[in-house]
């Protein structure tokens, strides 16, 4: 569906504006800053997958049946709002899509680490079972090699916003 935005122009009213840095639910907390980016259903386990390899978004939907186009694509889209997933354009339309962590997002992984070691002891204590089918499992740990890990990550917000600038 598209319309004419205010400058005259023809808009599809279902694109996103724009990728633009979403704001901290609670300016100040660490926490919520946190949640924010990385909280949610889907997102550590796109992290996760991720972290073993570009997907393009089809590979991604395959992998995580139950998730809904929709989710994928809002969870996909906040992630690259917030500079840990990258959205790389493979040629004209409607060539696919691939995405990646970007160097910031790979700063992230030992969190996916530990919530997936945490995950695995959890199961055991209440017997729940890890998946055996491949795709849905994320049995695999995550490399946390320096080779993989950027020796200092960048600040995503803009300058001005950095503290004492």
């Amino acid at each position: 569906m598209t319309r004419l935005s205010d400058e005259g122009t023809t808009m599809n009213k279902k694109a996103p504006a724009g990728n633009l840095t979403r704001p901290n639910p609670l300016p100040g907390c660490p926490m919520a800053a946190a949640f924010a980016a990385i909280g949610g259903k889907w997102k550590l386990t796109l992290v996760y997958w991720l972290a073993h390899g570009e997907s393009h978004f089809a590979g991604l939907r395959r992998r995580g049946a139950p998730i809904t186009s929709k989710v994928l694509a809002e969870q996909l889209r906040e992630l690259e709002a917030d500079g840990l997933v990258e959205r790389v354009v493979t040629g004209p339309v409607p060539a696919p899509v691939i995405y990646r962590l970007t160097p910031y997002g790979t700063t992230v992984l030992p969190v996916v680490e530990g919530v997936r070691v945490w995950g695995e002891a959890h199961l055991e204590r209440t017997r729940g079972e890890i998946a055996a089918d491949e795709p849905m499992a994320c049995a695999r740990p995550v490399s946390l090699e320096p080779s993989r890990l950027p020796a200092e990550a960048p600040d995503p917000r803009p300058r001005a916003q950095r503290r004492g600038a």
